[in-house]
């Protein structure tokens, strides 16, 4: 079998790519000029930042003015749910509903919360990783200032019913904000036409580079200013604009978005190619999350008897670039947040191999995932005595063989 390499976390971060790059280049060495100076250095600079602003909205169905450049999704989630937290607490609005498997910049922000005196309700998500509107409606009280509801999961990539949830939410007049990161490019989104209040994303997801991302704010609602200083992002946000960022954003939206249909049959074909291969060759394994409503490129799998980091160092010695979760906690020895709240046991969960695969994956690409995943699990397998327990359904083992597929 000859080596390839393979890049298969893109859910973490992606490579820049040369239309992007090509564009943001001469904001770096030609049109280097401050937006905020009168000058036409300056005059060029602000008015690309200005059109970037007015590209970005179009593709997601909304005015210019509501778009509000940040570092990234994280940023945008604290400012969303710490501005409208801020705002309504005052009033008596001091609960928070979302689920219990978001990105830690939401639940760390409502943790945060909760210790100013806000309640926080988490929603459950099944086996399978899904939240419903029905349950969301239920959670919404008298006292509820917001709902952040993430549209697909980074982990595992369900995709969340959002048009439903923001319906249930207007209904019952509460602010709904989303987290989209992981679903702009892959999920087609006009957010006035699914009633999104508020709504983040981060450019380093879809080929553009690193600290750039987006909150989107519907007309209406002033959230508080993140940042004091100058007169940038209409006074909420100071500091000198990221230009060259700002603009490679533009181009990578409309570029991710420019024809998600082809792109989910195209790459959802070699995923379910690459899930079917590898647990009908591999025993003791499991598919996390469902296959239903799911990210195209997301394929998230565990390993009974397996610990996830010697799986991943081997793979990327085989040349295959994997992750155990969110990149954002890869320094943590704890299980995935998302895998136990399934209700998997740590034992299960610690298992765990993310492939996030995108273009230009092939599916000779695919074969080769499946035959180094076979390989490398038996290697790590044979070399592990807790394997030998599982495979005797030594006691205390019995339980988690009921997650997995049965043992040869």
């Amino acid at each position: 079998m000859e080596k390839r390499y393979i890049y298969a976390d893109n859910s973490a971060t992606t490579k820049v790519s040369e239309s992007v790059l090509s564009e943001m280049l001469p904001y770096f060495t030609e049109e280097y000029g401050n937006p905020s100076s009168i000058y036409r250095l300056g005059r060029n600079a602000g008015r690309a930042v200005e059109d970037a602003r007015a590209r970005i909205a179009s593709v997601f169905g909304c005015q210019p003015s509501e778009i509000y450049f940040t570092s990234g999704g994280s940023e945008a989630d604290n400012w969303a749910i710490k501005g409208v937290a801020d705002k309504l607490f005052a009033k008596g609005k001091k609960h928070i509903v979302t689920t219990a498997f978001e990105h830690h910049a939401v639940l760390h922000t409502c943790e945060y919360l909760a210790k100013k005196g806000f309640e926080i309700t988490y929603l459950p998500v099944g086996d399978k990783g899904y939240v419903t509107a029905k349950q969301v409606e239920d959670a919404i009280r008298e006292d509820t200032a917001l709902v952040t509801i993430m549209y697909a999961n980074n982990e595992i990539g369900t995709i969340m019913p959002i048009p439903e949830i923001a319906e249930v939410c207007h209904k019952k007049g509460v602010l709904f904000h989303t987290d989209a990161v992981q679903a702009v490019g892959n999920v087609p989104i006009n957010v006035k036409e699914q009633g999104i209040d508020m709504m983040s994303m981060s450019g380093h997801k879809i080929h553009a580079q690193k600290g750039i991302g987006f909150l989107y704010v519907r007309k209406g609602i002033v959230l508080p200013n993140l940042i004091h200083g100058g007169g940038q992002e209409k006074g909420r946000r100071a500091g000198t604009e990221n230009v060259p960022a700002i603009v490679g954003l533009a181009r990578a939206v409309e570029d991710a978005c420019a024809d998600i249909p082809a792109k989910t049959e195209r790459i959802s074909a070699i995923r379910d190619h690459i899930i079917d291969g590898i647990l009908s060759s591999v025993p003791a394994s499991r598919l996390n999350g469902g296959i239903e409503h799911r990210l195209a490129g997301n394929i998230n799998i565990s390993f009974l008897g397996v610990e996830g980091e010697s799986l991943l160092l081997m793979l990327d010695m085989n040349g295959i670039c994997a992750s155990s979760g969110s990149a954002c906690t890869s320094g943590s020895l704890d299980p995935s947040h998302v895998l136990l709240s399934l209700g998997l046991p740590h034992e299960v969960a610690h298992g765990s191999m993310r492939l996030s695969i995108a273009d230009p994956i092939t599916p000779e690409d695919g074969d080769y995932i499946i035959e180094v995943v076979k390989t490398v699990v038996e290697k790590i397998r044979n070399m592990s005595p807790l394997w030998e327990d599982i495979k005797n359904k030594k006691q205390g083992t019995e339980r988690w063989l009921s997650f997995v597929s049965p043992v040869e």
